[in-house]
């Protein structure tokens, strides 16, 4: 079972660059056929300075964090792990090109089925290079125990 004095825990900060080409590629992967998130020259002709990030590109950057410690510490075992649940609360559109920054906190940790599932509950906030708050992120992550 993971510990619940991990509740509270703020993991490394880290940035990532939102790349023009990865956003392309993601928009197509997700099946976004609106150009503004494909073909730069649409996005400026709607007023945006450059590559809108698609919906929920936000969850692929996060998976850039390097370090990965913080999961070893908690005992958290990939091979074991299910994606739960994820949500996004907006403030701002952010761009092809912004360096963005990802802060995380473990915002709860709970057990089911008597303790043969673990709920791991990360908060994260994300704030662009002008120090811009950006979205709210909140996943969870279940282990199956043995």
């Amino acid at each position: 079972m993971i510990d619940k004095k991990f509740i509270g825990k703020v993991l490394p900060a880290f940035c990532a660059v939102a790349e023009a080409g990865q956003l392309r590629f993601f928009a197509k992967a997700t099946g976004e056929t609106n150009p503004v998130y494909l073909d730069e020259s649409a996005a400026r002709d709607a007023g945006y300075p450059a590559l809108p990030l698609p919906p929920t590109f936000l969850f692929s950057l996060e998976f850039q964090q390097p370090d990965t410690s913080w999961r070893d510490e908690l005992g958290i075992q990939l091979s074991r792990i299910l994606h739960g649940e994820q949500s996004f609360t907006y403030h701002r559109l952010a761009y092809a090109g912004d360096v963005l920054r990802f802060e995380s906190r473990i915002a709860d940790i709970y057990d089911k089925k008597n303790g043969a599932l673990d709920f791991v509950v990360r908060e994260t906030r994300v704030t662009n290079q002008k120090g811009e708050h950006v979205a709210d992120l909140r996943s969870v992550l279940v282990q199956r125990n043995g």
